[in-house]
């Protein structure tokens, strides 16, 4: 289901390009992971599990690259709009998808259907991190991406990360065929919904008033996404982690849930 390695360049260089940034303003919508509360937005259950990088306050390999984005963020925060319009996500959670496994609804089915369900998964995916690890040979070439640039998502504004070259991409490409096409995942009911596009999101959409000048904020966040570009930082993979989440802002592990290290 992934792209190949041209193909998701092309495709996630057009993602940030100025035109992009005006088509997909226009079609700009509230998230329903964030709700109003006493005068403010507040994270809304959204409960699941993942397989993501450390979080950043716990990634000492890229604390260069997640305080330029806590940098970026602050810089969209500081932008003259609604200050209601972009829900930040706080810095210290910032961290790159891997492998979305299951979430909302979905999740809160299957444990209604399987008591075990969580356990079934957790041990399912350390039985395929621990076979994947043994796959690896001693000394695999570091895996660097990068951020190519800010990207605006129907609900979300976010940075896009490109691989380094080719042998980087197909790391995680075949990272992520081993989770999605394991048959016991699947018997779980994981599957994959999405084209990989690397990303860390910077914050979530919250009130859009029928008002917002939304030429105005594309043409912003391009001059922003310009003046980025001139200093994008690089992004070691080294490691992935099974993690729970309860909403947008809270992902979480025990010491025992599985992780892998590339």
């Amino acid at each position: 289901m992934d792209d190949n390695y041209q193909i998701y360049l092309n495709r996630v260089a057009r993602l940030t390009l100025p035109e992009a940034h005006r088509s997909q303003v226009q079609h700009i919508q509230e998230s329903y992971k964030f709700q109003p509360s006493s005068g403010s937005r507040q994270a809304a259950p959204f409960p699941g599990y993942t397989l993501i990088t450390p979080l950043a306050a716990e990634d000492s390999d890229n604390s260069g690259f997640y305080s330029q984005l806590q940098a970026y963020q602050q810089e969209i925060l500081q932008l003259p709009i609604n200050h209601d319009l972009l829900v930040p996500v706080p810095s210290a959670s910032f961290h790159l998808t891997l492998a979305d496994l299951i979430w909302d609804s979905a999740y809160r089915d299957a444990c209604e259907k399987n008591p075990d369900f969580e356990q079934q998964l957790r041990f399912c995916i350390a039985e395929i991190l621990q076979q994947y690890q043994e796959s690896l040979t001693l000394g695999s070439n570091p895996i660097y991406w990068q951020m190519l640039g800010l990207i605006i998502m129907p609900r979300a504004v976010g940075v896009c990360l490109v691989p380094k070259d080719e042998l980087c991409y197909e790391q995680i490409i075949k990272f992520r065929r081993t989770i999605y096409q394991n048959p016991k995942l699947i018997a779980l009911g994981i599957e994959q919904h999405y084209h990989l596009t690397a990303h860390v999101t910077l914050g979530y959409f919250g009130e859009v008033s029928s008002d917002l000048d939304r030429i105005k904020l594309s043409d912003t966040l391009s001059e922003l996404n310009q003046k980025w570009l001139l200093n994008a930082p690089e992004f070691l993979i080294r490691r992935v982690e099974l993690r729970k989440f309860d909403d947008m802002t809270h992902y979480y592990r025990q010491p025992d849930w599985p992780g892998l290290n590339f």
